[in-house]
């Protein structure tokens, strides 16, 4: 398998995969949807009764939205996650009652009338894994009211549930292949008019692809011309993906990750066949 970097952002991806099967591509886009881990917020202790400030102000503990809601808001928010740091609750060798090893401990204390934000959940301890998304509202407070919060954020993947899900918007398309016949071609120019990317026009006395990748394999200069000097067909030995991150981890790491735990299914398949076979 091969991999040329056509696009790459902390939070987006745009990847040129030659020497696979449509299969192992599919592969892919599944484990970065469903298996790649990240920390997302799993429990939420809200403290009840009345809260005081420094100078002695009284506020109701309370919120417009019922708790289970701002508990739900709080599990979406990306949280920044060190795959060499943390390991899965379960796993842990605290035996899941949660330590610095496998969870983040997160305090929230806001009064009103203000929105709270993202930005207000401090990490308890180390100060880097503070959330980076910082303006996501998550609730707004009235006057005498206010939030005291507790959060722990723990590993987990998309299988579980969609707040551990790393990528979005990840799909993939057979890598295009435009070809024109420049004996057939009389340069009528229709083809060029009705192309939905535009990545086809009439330079002197031939008709040119200027950005073949963009191709989105819909035929319709194939079936606009008349004497068939086009033809469009998609490589199913090489691919182009696409993908988005929430933030938690960037597209590199997501896509290494990927690939490392396709990796590790693999072997263990192949030592569970072996162990048949024997």
């Amino acid at each position: 398998m091969n991999v040329e970097i056509r696009e790459l952002t902390e939070k987006s991806a745009r990847l040129v995969i030659s020497g696979v099967t449509p299969p192992l591509v599919n592969a892919i886009r599944r484990t970065l949807l469903s298996d790649v881990p990240k920390m997302a917020i799993e429990d939420v202790e809200f403290h009840m009764g009345s809260i005081m400030d420094e100078e002695g102000n009284e506020y109701e503990s309370a919120a417009p939205l019922f708790d289970e809601i701002i508990a739900h808001r709080l599990g979406l928010i990306p949280i920044p996650t060190d795959l060499e740091r943390f390991l899965p609750r379960d796993k842990c060798t605290c035996g899941g009652e949660g330590c610095p090893n496998c969870t983040i401990i997160y305090s929230l204390n806001k009064r009103g009338p203000c929105t709270v934000y993202s930005g207000d959940l401090e990490p308890v301890g180390d100060k880097t894994l503070a959330v980076k998304d910082d303006l996501i509202p998550i609730v707004k407070l009235n006057k005498d009211q206010a939030l005291l919060i507790y959060a722990i954020a723990e590993l987990g993947t998309g299988r579980r549930h969609a707040k551990w899900q790393v990528c979005s918007a990840v799909g993939y398309k057979y890598y295009p292949r435009v070809t024109v016949d420049a004996d057939k071609c009389t340069l009528c120019g229709d083809c060029v008019s009705l192309c939905p990317p535009k990545i086809l026009e009439v330079k002197g006395k031939s008709l040119k692809v200027t950005e073949p990748e963009a191709c989105t394999l819909c035929n319709s200069c194939v079936e606009v011309c008349p004497k068939d000097a086009i033809k469009v067909e998609g490589d199913d030995s090489r691919f182009i993906l696409k993908f988005e991150t929430d933030g938690s981890l960037s597209a590199a790491e997501a896509f290494r990750k990927a690939l490392e735990i396709l990796e590790e299914s693999y072997e263990d398949f192949r030592t569970s066949l072996a162990d048949i076979e024997s």
